[in-house]
């Protein structure tokens, strides 16, 4: 996948209309085989609307006859599926805009993925396009499974359904691959970018948002060249109830820059992709089965409101299993109701153990309306979700019929209770397709592979949650770039004042010249104090011995001064005032990313910030709310709750230093490289928050000196 951002710097002010080249009642074909290829396509799935081939040469194409030009053609095209070399692409896309086509497909390669002249004629293909929208070009075009298009020049695996998921891709062959899938999942839409010259990814999701047929979106994405249109779509599509699930191929480096804080050598490109699906209810999955196992579970149920999810089988190997896999995963399996609990004892007797998961023993295996009784009270206790863990023989290995049996009565119990209910093969080929299709069109999810069905679960959840507060999520805006110009440090004690000035809580402290006047100084605040060396260049004061910690009166003042002279170190000196008894150390950072503007990333801090590597990362600008879930989330939360008897600390303000560090960095949009808060240190509840060391790094203009306190 290859995209040019400066072709996109401008981003439409409304969505394109893409109804007549997704859904098209005619179809214009230029090229020779690759045409003929689509012809055959659309009529082995039953397109009925006009086919239009279009060569300058031939009389005719699969039987139909040629049009010379775009000008001979009947009327303006809905689409056109346009398969000749590059140079050739481009004038056909100009007659296709200027005839007012619903849209075009540019199959050709040879365009910006091959750089030097490539780029250029896709500059010129985009100025071709005009308003007119064009999936590709370096693509295999799309499906659309609902009505019978195929602008698409090859073999593919897809049946016509009446609705369904719908998928895009920025690879042809993994869509390729996709179509051909084996799980009973029927496509709506099977959709290529290619390399995105004038339909972004998320333009393509807009437009099918507007198809009511669509009920959920995959998206496998190499990369994205507009974070803040993708947040605002992906934002629509959660609050229309249309979920979209997101494969996210490969990483990107954040940037040729020299990480000089903590905080950039967390953040990874692929963090900041994490952070973005998290904020607008994305569900993020890992894998190809993955994609298609979430969208599936999603297609048929939805987005669960919770977690809790009921397991159902006859086998304690499987139920440990299914216990073993749910809790790393965040689900979570409740006890059953009283009322559930003494159903099942009925039905099972007292030999059965009842729980969840349930281990039904095979006392009842093969009796219909006794397997019908279990499966039914359990899925009528009401959980998020429901499995019944059975894996099919293979239909040449004799006798199926108890097999039958059990997914009759699983199929009866969902009939009566309509309950989200899946029928889960442990290992993905134990479930075949038949039994798949039987299975959806009764409502019931055939799942396959028990993970990919606890992960499918646990990312609707995910989905179904963000549902929740959908209303007060913001997408992003179009960040600030950076200016232009050279990069300075301040150093610690400029770092301080200038957030201070924005709320953030900072020690009592002075700032002295020579030995002297930080013994001086230092009587002044009061000890204990802490004193360091003042550099622009000292970004780790620790590795560098330039700080130390509780000095107790003059003379270790003045002995801790003189042995930095004698490092080296400047004789400009920080002193503070000694903050005890902090609860928890926190890292507060923010970097500068080049594709998703100023990133926040919060975690454990102090000296061992890179050995716990514990932290959440949020895109600014975030709500208060966000920081304190981030917080929330963290592994190290059990010292903000008062871990073994410590105190509890003082969350709120932690929030507000948070807040206040976010809001220096929203007025330095155009100016902050990066900034690092280690540690913020959080004292007992009621108490506050302190900023022990920071770190700022701006970018002015080469005449301008950085700003001062």
């Amino acid at each position: 996948m290859t995209s040019l951002a400066a072709d996109h710097a401008s981003p439409p002010t409304r969505p394109r209309e893409l109804r007549r080249l997704l859904s098209p009642r005619h179809i214009a074909v230029f090229g020779g085989r690759h045409a003929a290829e689509v012809i055959r396509q659309c009529r082995s799935i039953g397109y009925d609307g006009a086919l239009w081939p279009v060569h300058p040469t031939r009389r005719t194409l699969e039987g139909l006859p040629c049009h010379p030009d775009v000008d001979s053609l009947p009327e303006a095209p809905d689409a056109a599926f346009v398969a000749v070399p590059r140079e050739a692409t481009v004038d056909v896309v100009a007659a296709l805009a200027r005839r007012g086509a619903g849209g075009a497909v540019c199959h050709a390669s040879g365009f910006a993925e091959s750089g030097g002249k490539g780029a250029e004629l896709q500059r010129l293909l985009v100025t071709a396009a005009g308003a007119m929208p064009v999936v590709g070009p370096n693509c295999h075009g799309f499906l659309n499974y609902l009505d019978g298009a195929a602008l698409w020049p090859d073999r593919h695996g897809g049946t016509r359904t009446p609705r369904g998921p719908a998928v895009i891709t920025q690879s042809g062959n993994i869509g390729l691959n996709l179509t051909m899938h084996r799980r009973s999942l029927p496509l709506s839409y099977l959709i290529t970018v290619g390399n995105g010259a004038v339909l972004r990814l998320h333009e393509l999701v807009e437009g099918l948002l507007a198809d009511p047929r669509v009920t959920a979106i995959g998206l496998h994405i190499e990369g994205l060249d507009d974070v803040p249109g993708f947040s605002r779509v992906a934002l629509k599509a959660l609050q229309q109830g249309v979920p979209l699930v997101a494969l996210k191929a490969g990483s990107s480096p954040l940037g040729a820059r020299t990480a000089l804080s903590h905080t950039s050598s967390l953040s990874g490109s692929d963090t900041l992709y994490d952070a973005l699906f998290r904020r607008v209810g994305v569900a993020r999955v890992h894998d190809l089965p993955g994609l298609l196992e979430t969208l599936k579970f999603l297609a048929v149920h939805g987005s669960p409101r919770g977690t809790r999810i009921a397991s159902m089988s006859c086998s304690g190997g499987e139920a440990s299993l299914v216990a073993d896999l749910a809790q790393p995963r965040g689900l979570t399996l409740p006890e059953f109701p009283p009322r559930t609990a003494q159903r099942l004892r009925s039905v099972l007797g007292d030999r059965v153990t009842v729980a969840n998961p349930l281990d039904y023993h095979t006392y009842i295996w093969g009796d219909g309306p006794k397997l019908t009784e279990c499966y039914e009270a359990v899925l009528d206790a009401g959980f998020d979700a429901q499995l019944l863990i059975l894996d099919l023989p293979k239909p040449d290995l004799g006798d199926t019929s108890a097999w039958d049996t059990a997914v009759d009565a699983l199929i009866a119990a969902h009939r009566s209770t309509r309950r989200a209910t899946c029928l889960v093969g442990s290992l993905p080929e134990g479930l075949p397709e038949a039994t798949g299709r039987r299975l959806l069109a009764e409502g019931i999810a055939p799942m396959q592979g028990l993970t990919e069905c606890l992960d499918a679960v646990a990312a609707a959840a995910a989905v179904g949650a963000a549902r929740e507060h959908a209303d007060r999520i913001r997408p992003l805006a179009a960040h600030t770039p950076l200016h232009p110009g050279t990069t300075r440090t301040l150093d610690e004690w400029q770092g301080k004042r200038a957030l201070a000035a924005r709320g953030l809580r900072i020690p009592e402290s002075a700032s002295a010249t020579g030995v002297d006047e930080a013994v001086l100084r230092a009587d002044e605040l009061g000890f204990p104090v802490v004193l360091k060396a003042v550099s622009a260049a000292l970004t780790h004061k620790t590795e560098a011995g330039a700080v130390r910690l509780g000095l107790t009166g003059p003379g270790q003042v003045r002995e801790a001064a003189e042995d930095m002279v004698r490092r080296g170190l400047p004789d400009r000196f920080l002193v503070e005032r000694m903050v005890r008894g902090a609860v928890a150390e926190l890292i507060v950072g923010v970097h500068h990313d080049p594709q998703f503007g100023p990133a926040l990333t919060l975690g454990a801090g102090g000296t061992l910030v890179e050995l716990l590597r514990d932290t959440a990362t949020l895109l600014l600008p975030a709500t208060p709310e966000e920081i304190r879930t981030a917080l929330a989330s963290l592994k190290t939360r059990p010292l903000l709750d008062g871990y073994r008897g410590r105190p509890r600390a003082d969350v709120d303000a932690a929030v507000d230093a948070v807040t206040a560090i976010a809001a220096y960095a929203r007025d330095h949009a155009a100016d902050l490289v990066e900034l690092d808060v280690n540690p913020l240190l959080v004292l007992p509840e009621g108490h506050g928050a302190v900023a022990a060391d920071v770190l700022i790094r701006l970018v002015r203009p080469a005449q301008e000196e950085p700003p001062h306190a």
